[in-house]
């Protein structure tokens, strides 16, 4: 992490109180009692929950981000439909006035016979030149008419069909809502179940593993040999999310008082002028992929096989993320869990956006 940097994440921590250094060792526990589950077993299982809830919270903010877009699709179409409806009526006023005129003069004498009864052939020859110019117009009206007709139809058709898109996405996010909330009350449910030192234990044997895991990131040499400055944008990116230190996780929140793991990287990237996708796993597929040898302040490091964890590289082996529910934003090492592999959002504009 370059001293810049590091300085701005040490206020940053200080000023919201998070603790960057290793937590003390807790008590040694008793040996669980026969039938009872030991601490590593409720850890695998606490953690398994912890995991599902985030991957819940990540499909209900693929749903909200769709319906999103779905309902801006409705109110698009719903305006060109009025439009369409306003030609329609235009057209068809004038497709009134045509048909008034055309009753108004009509008479059972051919053109040909009012020809060769003139006074004048040569102004009855005008005349005609007239008729079918009217003739032309009369039926360029009816020919958009028609057209009016027609785009009117396949709108309100097409409006209908995202009407109903849109609720569908609206009972599908109410299901996916209802899925987080049940994870979520499993957590609740077996934390409750803990007493204070089983607790304690879980909190400890946590805290190991994971210091364990970033000691063998670190001497195994993936990480590389030092590190790249961020770009500008990069940079913004790193200070949005570090200033955000303190505040707590929520499932679905995206700011700016409280926020879920992407919801705290896609809106530091948003303020830094490059939006990027809402979710963890589409900041996964759709983002450019890196080398963990290549890691820069301001790329993104996703976790766990379905990629429903994601945090914000500060370097030094260091990330900031919305780890879970009852968490607050904080610092953490980069192995704080799997690591699935790391993305950059403003990869390609290495050299000239500095």
């Amino acid at each position: 992490m370059s001293g810049r940097l590091l300085r701005l994440v040490c206020t940053a921590a200080v000023a919201a109180g998070t603790v960057l250094a290793p937590l003390p060792a807790a008590a040694v526990p008793e040996p669980p009692a026969p039938g009872e589950r030991s601490v590593s077993e409720l850890l695998t299982d606490l953690q398994r929950l912890y995991q599902e809830a985030e991957e819940a919270t990540e499909t209900y903010n693929a749903t909200a981000e769709k319906l999103k877009e779905q309902r801006a699709e409705v109110r698009r179409l719903d305006g060109q439909l009025a439009r369409a409806r306003l030609s329609l009526h235009d057209s068809r006023g004038a497709a009134g006035r045509l048909a008034r005129q055309q009753y108004q003069n009509s008479t059972d004498i051919s053109p040909y016979v009012r020809l060769l009864l003139a006074r004048d052939p040569q102004h009855a020859l005008d005349q005609g030149h007239v008729i079918g110019q009217l003739a032309r117009e009369r039926a360029e009206t009816v020919g958009r008419l028609t057209g009016s007709e027609k785009k009117a139809d396949g709108l309100a058709r097409k409006a209908r069909a995202a009407l109903d898109r849109q609720l569908t996405l609206s009972v599908r996010q109410k299901k996916d809502r209802d899925a987080v909330r049940k994870k979520l009350d499993d957590v609740e449910e077996l934390l409750a179940s803990l007493t204070e030192e089983q607790l304690g234990a879980v909190t400890e044997l946590e805290r190991t593993d994971v210091e364990a895991a970033q000691e063998e990131l670190v001497t195994s040499g993936a990480l590389g040999q030092g590190e790249g400055e961020p770009t500008r944008a990069a940079d913004r990116a790193v200070r949005y999310a570090v200033q955000q230190l303190g505040k707590p996780y929520e499932w679905g929140a995206e700011g700016p008082e409280a926020y879920d793991c992407s919801g705290l990287t896609s809106q530091a990237w948003g303020h830094a002028g490059r939006p990027i996708p809402r979710t963890s796993q589409e900041q996964w597929a759709q983002l450019p992929r890196i080398p963990l040898s290549e890691l820069r302040p301001g790329d993104l490091v996703v976790y766990f096989p379905k990629a429903t964890h994601v945090a914000m590289y500060l370097g030094g082996g260091q990330v900031v993320q919305a780890p879970r529910t009852g968490e607050k934003v904080k610092v953490s090492p980069l192995a704080s869990h799997p690591i699935l592999g790391a993305v950059r959002p403003d990869k390609g504009q290495d050299r000239d956006a500095r």
